[in-house]
């Protein structure tokens, strides 16, 4: 009979990893190197007026939204104002270039060695990625008024050190992959957006003390939320998958069977469609912002309420809706290319597999295409849901302040599960009890 547990399983759990010399250690270098991320995240670059600069994120939402990924870093225009997110730039265009350049599609069938070569061209793209986005940054606040300076030299200065702390970044990240827990990129991505998320929490608590009951109704809909995000994210539909094959031993031939399954994910894209729709919804009003002319209105202007997230309703439901569609269509669009990439008809009739009724082949292809494309309408309609949530939310409750991103909210939620799997992984080799039975 086995004794009764006197403690929450995932505390139990806790206290387990920490009682083991070699997971603790790999637990506390991730925070340590949390801390030093967070350090690195207050250093200013020189020659910036940090209380204009204060005043201007607090008069733009847009910035004030986008400043909670960076954990505060470009409000206070520090080296670490740009993150991790040229890296990520980085990788998506490498991942949709390997299936269409023969040379590095070639490069990513060398196993391992491949992986590495297309891992150290991303990290080479990733610094004109980093030198442009800092560059249009810093150019940007000082139209602003907000950086005074615009020599040669002192830009310069400012582009290259930006560029190093994204480097830095990612040379951190990677170090809490090889000695730490978790995907140190995601690791680092989790740190800055939950270190934003209490100062807006904080904000809008103190800022909306008539409104409990909308602030209120507003955590509701936040759980709910994160509920939902955590059954998409872990659902997938099962592809039965059987093996044959034969076998020379001893001079005889055997044959082995056995059966498995493809676990195909509702949600293949992750939060992939919604960088990508962010990025284009965003694109016209930072366009039309250097065309607009407060004094005597033009069409700048009115590209820039159109595509305004902060609108009111009707206009409000131009931003949402488009954005709502631009989800949706990216959503398939990087399922079908992620899935391409798979090749897994192929890889089933190299290894011998076939799933049951289903010629191997063109019939396994077909097969797997139209269930990939059926359970990926439920996965676009989550993504997109879950993209226009904090309009719906703002609507609801009326609670202006407080505006948590719908990306955000993948991002930690992603995390937070594959931290707690690769953490009962490591207990679970131990024969230690895990979250989960």
């Amino acid at each position: 009979m086995r004794p009764r547990q006197t403690k929450p399983r995932l505390l139990q759990a806790m206290v387990d990893a920490f009682s083991l010399p070699d997971l603790r250690r790999r637990i506390l270098i991730t925070l340590g190197i949390l801390v030093i991320f967070r350090f690195i995240a207050h250093i200013p670059l020189p020659g910036v007026d940090l209380e204009a600069l204060n005043q201007f994120f607090q008069s733009n939402a847009l910035l004030g939204m986008l400043d909670m990924f960076s954990g505060g870093a470009m409000r206070r225009f520090s080296i670490a104002a740009m993150g991790v997110y040229p890296y990520i730039t980085a990788s998506i265009i490498m991942q949709l270039l390997v299936p269409v350049i023969p040379k590095l599609q070639a490069i990513s069938q060398e196993g391992e060695a491949g992986r590495h070569k297309i891992n150290m061209i991303t990290h080479w793209l990733t610094v004109p990625m980093a030198g442009l986005a800092g560059y249009g940054q810093l150019v940007f606040l000082q139209r602003q008024g907000i950086v005074a300076s615009s020599e040669v030299l002192p830009t310069a200065a400012i582009v290259l050190s930006m560029i190093a702390g994204t480097m830095f970044l990612i040379w951190l990240g990677e170090r809490i992959t090889e000695y730490g827990i978790g995907n140190g990129i995601s690791i680092i991505i989790f740190g800055g957006i939950v270190a934003g998320y209490w100062q807006l929490v904080g904000q809008g608590f103190l800022t909306g003390q008539q409104q409990l009951w909308g602030l209120a109704f507003y955590v509701l809909i936040a759980l709910a939320t994160t509920l939902v995000i955590v059954i998409f994210t872990e659902a997938h539909r099962r592809i039965p998958v059987q093996y044959s094959r034969s076998v020379f031993r001893g001079g005889r031939m055997y044959k082995q069977s056995g059966s498995t399954h493809i676990p195909l994910r509702v949600n293949t894209a992750g939060m992939i469609p919604l960088i990508f729709a962010m990025s284009l919804v965003l694109f016209p009003s930072m366009i039309a912002s250097y065309f607009a002319n407060p004094a005597e209105p033009n069409i700048a202007n009115t590209i820039m309420n159109l595509f305004d997230p902060q609108a009111a309703l009707p206009i409000g439901l131009f931003y949402w809706g488009f954005y709502f569609l631009l989800t949706l269509g990216f959503a398939f669009f990087y399922t079908m290319v992620i899935f391409g990439q798979q090749d897994l008809p192929n890889v089933l009739q190299k290894q011998g597999g076939f799933i049951p009724g289903i010629r191997p082949g063109k019939q396994t292809k077909e097969y797997l295409d139209k269930v990939i494309k059926h359970i990926t309408w439920a996965g676009a309609l989550f993504l997109a849901s879950v993209a226009v949530m904090p309009f719906v939310a703002r609507e609801i409750t009326n609670v202006q302040v407080i505006q948590i991103s719908s990306m955000g909210m993948l991002i930690v939620v992603g995390v937070v599960l594959d931290t707690m799997k690769q953490i009962e992984a490591q207990l679970v080799m131990r024969r230690y009890e895990g979250f989960i039975k």
